[in-house]
């Protein structure tokens, strides 16, 4: 059986005319060039070169091997490329769940990904308190991602494997066209209008608690559950929020983001993943999304 390296190396030394030339276009030595043609001379019972001290002549033979070569080789090249493309077709689809305000960390990494591995994920964005059910026998997800504000109500099956993404601080939000409330103590924002997130969530009655503890009184401006929608009605004076560090990336100028050490609180984000879904492409994308 013909070995494909020897006839595409008898290709090319056909082509360019010397073992050398031929050498250094493959990334071997003129030696090892050499002891190839010798090979495939001995397997075919051909002479394909006439050889002198400084030159090697291609004979008829060689020419028409080489023509034949050329065919056979792309017939090859195009076969692996059909059997790669299938194998890329049969593999199963990654689903991933998330939460609406780590969506612009999941597309920075998809950004960054081959074609044919952004196409292995299907993404869906719910909250998390949403996305756990889907995790359960039956669900659709292989894995999500979800975070849990102090010792809120989100609970899931022990059967889930549980990986650390991240601890996302909360900032103190206010619209830029207030007057400068630095330093901005806990005093300093007392009855202020605040944004709120509806009541009866588990991040409403956490935050009902840190106001609780400072002793503020928050006059409530509106009321909404994404960061986005947040940020725009803080941005347009409506009022003061507490607001997540991964929501805030590339927000507008209409905001001052104000770190204070009095508020201490932060979100913990992680990856709950199905044990028996837990493939390599899917533990690399986890691995990944991990800031």
């Amino acid at each position: 059986m013909l070995k494909p390296e020897h006839l595409r190396t008898l290709r090319e030394v056909v082509q360019l005319g010397s073992f050398a030339a031929a050498a250094n276009r493959l990334g071997y030595t003129s030696s090892a060039v050499s002891q190839q043609m010798a090979a495939l001379e001995r397997q075919i019972g051909v002479r394909l070169f006439e050889r002198s001290a400084h030159s090697v002549l291609p004979t008829n033979a060689a020419e028409v091997l080489a023509r034949h070569a050329a065919d056979v080789l792309g017939d090859m090249e195009r076969m692996i490329a059909t059997v790669q493309a299938v194998h890329r077709n049969s593999e199963r689809l990654i689903h991933l769940g998330l939460f609406p305000s780590f969506v612009d960390v999941l597309t920075g990494v998809l950004g960054r990904m081959e074609d044919r591995d952004r196409a292995g994920v299907k993404v869906t964005v719910a909250e998390s308190s949403q996305l756990i059910p889907r995790l359960v026998a039956g669900g659709e997800l292989d894995a999500a991602i979800v975070y849990q504000v102090g010792n809120s109500g989100l609970s899931w099956p022990s059967a889930l494997g549980r990986r650390w993404i991240a601890e996302d601080r909360y900032k103190v939000v206010l619209p830029a066209q207030w007057c400068d409330l630095a330093p901005y103590r806990a005093d300093q924002l007392v009855d202020l209008p605040w944004i709120m997130h509806h009541p009866g969530s588990s991040d409403a009655s956490f935050f009902d608690g840190v106001f609780a503890r400072w002793g503020l009184h928050p006059r409530v401006a509106g009321y909404a559950d994404d960061f986005k929608i947040t940020l725009a009605m803080v941005e347009a004076g409506m009022g003061a929020a507490f607001v997540a560090d991964l929501a805030l990336r590339g927000h507008g100028p209409g905001v001052v983001v104000a770190d204070v050490p009095w508020l201490n609180t932060s979100r913990s984000i992680f990856a709950l993943a199905r044990p028996e879904r837990e493939s390599a492409r899917l533990l690399s994308l986890l691995d990944a999304l991990a800031v």
